[in-house]
């Protein structure tokens, strides 16, 4: 069986930057397990998987996103990777709909030399104190003003400075040891004052519980601090960095509780996955 394999940059402004998402076009599903095998063996961020919606009035496409480990309720980086391929195919559709098992239906549209992506805004109000946030400053090796949570998956560490967030250093090993969920996400994140990127916020993202140590550009990270940061801006609408090795920049607003995601996408790598 050989099956259509497209590697795309997402928010890349440019060569090598962004980060990069497998998606792969099906007539229909594969059992669960070779799909997990097949984003194992891409040992990319995320694989998105896209099959034809079975109802059209709902959406044109289902969804799914693996890392090499786990399959993940929300990715934004290859939901607008999927968007840019399917976008990129058909020039007469300006906007597409995919359909999530835990995220509802998400858009793609296209805006100006890039793309608009709708996404949740599942903001971290949980206040996280004491020993459970002395363990998350231990694993990041700095201590964070404050810490938010949503729930067991995402952890939100809010640093005085850009500065100190660049400098982080984590503790791999010790976030996996904090166990509060299967695929936990740390989003470390300051205001961007006096940073070279010229961005109102700051973040680095760590999910090393799904194999991946330190994304590069974290869609869904966004979607989880686009409220807090509105909130503190005393706006609806943000200028954003990644600082990984990578990089990359988003515009973020906030609408009707909606993180509205614009970025660019580039697709690098065309061919096919042999499998079996």
């Amino acid at each position: 069986m050989r099956l259509p394999f497209v590697q795309i940059d997402a928010f890349a402004d440019g060569p090598f930057t962004g980060n990069p998402a497998a998606v792969m076009a099906l007539p229909a599903w594969l059992p669960d397990a070779v799909l997990q095998a097949i984003a194992q063996e891409n040992n990319l961020a995320e694989t998105a998987f896209i099959v034809p919606c079975a109802d059209p009035e709902t959406a044109d496409f289902d969804l799914r996103w693996f890392t090499p480990g786990v399959e993940v309720a929300l990715c934004g980086h290859a939901t607008l990777a999927s968007g840019h391929l399917v976008l990129g195919s058909a020039p007469a559709m300006q906007l597409v709909r995919f359909s999530t098992v835990r995220a509802g239906v998400l858009t793609v549209e296209r805006c100006g030399d890039g793309y608009r992506m709708g996404l949740p805004s599942w903001p971290a109000t949980d206040v996280i104190t004491g020993a459970d946030k002395a363990a998350i400053a231990a694993a990041l090796g700095a201590d964070p003003v404050e810490v938010r949570g949503r729930g067991d998956d995402y952890r939100v560490a809010v640093f005085g400075s850009a500065a100190t967030v660049r400098a982080l250093a984590p503790d791999y090993r010790a976030i996996i040891a904090l166990q509060t969920g299967r695929d936990l996400m740390i989003v470390a994140t300051a205001a961007g004052t006096g940073d070279a990127s010229g961005a109102d916020v700051v973040s680095r993202v760590f999910v090393p519980e799904a194999g991946v140590d330190e994304d590069s550009v974290t869609g869904s990270a966004h979607a989880i601090i686009a409220d807090y940061w509105t909130d503190r801006l005393g706006c609806d609408s943000f200028t954003a960095y990644q600082a990984s090795k990578r990089g990359g920049h988003i515009a973020v607003t906030l609408a009707n509780g909606r993180a509205i995601l614009t970025g660019k996408a580039r697709t690098v790598i065309e061919g096919e996955f042999i499998l079996g």
